[in-house]
């Protein structure tokens, strides 16, 4: 029942994809919708700290804690990995589908995840590249390499693929930094609202840059589920953190990527009015992405180096 509940746990994030996919193709700006996307679900975050006293007091001490230097720097800008996802979502999932978004996505976060693992971010020990985790790396190649495939002629679509791709290579670092800032911190609500803060000044930030050299028409949505990127995010995150007690990691690593590719495909064959089409080749990277993953994540049988 747990497994269950994670698989539909993982689909929320193809919604979310499609949420902020749709956002783009209306608003016509990538950056526009992730600013949107990130302001809702730091609304949320903001309200759900403030209601308690040691978020709040949690939340006030970053200041000191950054000048402390008691943890590396780059754990305090892990917001810009989510950034890079979110902004992705605005300018590519409309066009390329969900399915061959989340496939790409996650292809780059399992290569990413090896890399961590092999250099020690975010992790106990160094973990050495064996033969299942370089197989794992190689089959999420494979994956995106299908899931292009049907737009092979189109050189605009395979670009845009690109985007997603090295999203998912940076997001692989982000929970190890959410992860130091939660402990310096002591409450992953505080880490959350940190990592939204981040992302959303970086965002906005470059788009007041853009908006002062005339290269955005700021607008908002105008249909209200169009608001639900950001909390949609939140939901999913504060699912894995509760379920993870009671499947571990590695099933819930897995659990979360079949729902993903599950739920991607299915929103591109289900939802029509998307304008995605499903090929049999995107099922097949979506599953040889799935392999690659359940690979990836498995044990080492060698000490860690």
């Amino acid at each position: 029942m747990l497994f269950i509940a994670t698989v539909l746990a993982g689909m929320l994030s193809p919604m979310q994809s499609a949420v902020n996919g749709q956002v783009g193709k209306e608003l016509g700006d990538g950056n526009l919708s992730a600013v949107v996307s990130f302001a809702s679900g730091l609304v949320v975050m903001t309200i759900i700290i403030l209601s308690q006293g040691s978020t709040r007091k949690g939340f006030a001490s970053i200041p000191h804690k950054i000048t402390a230097h008691r943890i590396p720097w780059w754990n305090w800008v892990a917001g810009c990995c989510g950034a890079m996802v979110v902004f992705s979502e605005g300018a590519t999932a409309s066009v390329l589908g969900v399915a061959t978004f989340q496939t790409t996505l996650i292809s780059g976060m399992v290569i990413s995840g090896l890399a961590c693992d092999r250099l020690g971010i975010g992790v106990d020990s160094k973990q050495p590249f064996s033969i299942p985790r370089v197989l794992g790396a190689i089959l999420a190649i494979v994956a995106t390499v299908l899931v292009v495939l049907p737009n092979w002629q189109m050189p605009k679509v395979i670009a845009l693929a690109v985007l997603p791709f090295l999203a998912g290579l940076l997001a692989g670092w982000q929970p190890a930094g959410n992860s130091a800032v939660a402990r310096e911190t002591g409450s992953m609500l505080v880490s959350i609202t940190w990592n939204f803060l981040v992302g959303f000044c970086i965002l906005a930030s470059v788009l007041l840059v853009r908006f002062a050299m005339g290269q955005v028409t700021p607008g908002l949505p105008s249909d209200w589920w169009m608001y639900l990127g950001g909390p949609l995010g939140l939901l999913s995150i504060a699912l894995m953190a509760l379920l993870v007690r009671g499947l571990g990691l590695l099933l819930l690593g897995l659990a979360s990527t079949a729902g993903q590719l599950i739920g991607s495909v299915l929103i591109d064959w289900l939802v029509p009015a998307l304008g995605n089409q499903v090929y049999f080749v995107t099922i097949l990277g979506a599953f040889v992405a799935l392999v690659g993953a359940g690979i990836a994540m498995m044990p080492s049988a060698q000490k860690p180096l």
